[in-house]
């Protein structure tokens, strides 16, 4: 059986904030391992084109593998595997067991495992999920080339998919439920109004999902009409990936924890930040604090 080796810094998550934290903290001398999920960048890595964060105009997936070397250039450690269970404290150490079957041990805990978008409770929605039903745009819009999709949601991140999918799609419809898009910013309403093959269907929401006699989708809406399209695109928030943390620990109504109702020597970063706007340079800076706040800790039990 293999020697479990205690850590300085485990951290949750190989986001934004996770690999500003294993930066930080890496940089600062502390032995540093980053448990980064089942994919580098979290949702980061499923932007096609960020336009919002300062100094960096490529895509996610591309700033995530930038910020992963560079963290790892200072010696962090990055293992892709997902935390299934926290143990201990911060005197006798903690203990995360992963999905990978492996226990890793650290003097602290930084959580940065971030959000995953909020999944679509209708009739429908569980059985055709991955066969017309899809949470990620740029993961699965390239099977509806020249085909007629819908995107449910009215915030940045539908229209963001929806202007993705109108370049791919032959006609693209919003349905919100809302009678304007109050939540997203003013150049995305801009951009939507602007493209001839993207309809907007406010007051609307849906309430079932079936199959189509052409393999193809019926869509109900709440006034009884029907909408038949190819694909469906669901973004309607996001909720917290926290579903690891014993039930002690405080969340709010969407998962996401408060710094202060914490345990010693647990620290949190990025969309999992309780009242953080989800924004990568929030996560960022949020990040760097954690990743500060570890080291001051360990520090001061040195």
């Amino acid at each position: 059986m293999n020697e479990i080796v205690m850590h300085d810094v485990i951290i949750l998550g190989s986001g934004p904030a996770g690999l500003t934290a294993a930066l930080y903290c890496a940089r600062g001398g502390k032995k540093t391992l980053v448990l980064g999920g089942d994919t580098l960048g979290g949702q980061t890595a499923g932007i096609a084109k960020l336009e919002n964060y300062p100094g960096w105009a490529g895509s996610g997936a591309e700033l995530s593998e930038f910020m992963k070397k560079q963290a790892e250039t200072f010696g962090a450690e990055v293992v892709f595997t997902s935390a299934k269970t926290i143990s201990g404290d911060a005197e006798s150490g903690f203990n995360v067991l992963c999905d990978n079957g492996m226990r890793y041990a650290g003097r602290t805990v930084i959580i940065a495992t971030g959000a995953s978008p909020r999944r679509l409770q209708i009739d429908g929605a569980r059985e055709f999920m991955g066969k017309g039903v899809s949470y990620c745009a740029t993961c699965d819009g390239f099977f509806y080339h020249e085909k007629d999709v819908i995107v449910m949601g009215g915030g940045n991140s539908a229209l963001n998919d929806a202007l993705y999918l109108a370049d791919i799609a032959k006609n693209v419809k919003i349905v919100y439920r809302k009678g304007a898009f109050t939540r997203a910013e003013a150049i995305l309403r801009q951009r939507v109004a602007e493209r001839e093959n993207i309809e907007c269907l406010f007051n609307t929401d849906l309430v079932k999902i079936a199959a189509a006699p052409d393999d193809r989708l019926v869509v109900t809406t709440t006034d009884g009409g029907e909408i038949v399209t190819d694909g469906l695109f669901v973004a309607i928030g996001h909720e917290a990936n926290t579903d690891y943390l014993t039930e002690d620990v405080a969340r709010d109504n969407m998962g996401r924890l408060a710094p202060e109702s914490l345990p010693a020597g647990m620290f949190v970063a990025g969309d999992v930040y309780s009242g953080l706007k989800m924004q990568i340079a929030t996560a960022v800076g949020t990040g760097c604090s954690a990743g500060m706040d570890a080291i001051a800790y360990l520090n001061s039990r040195s």
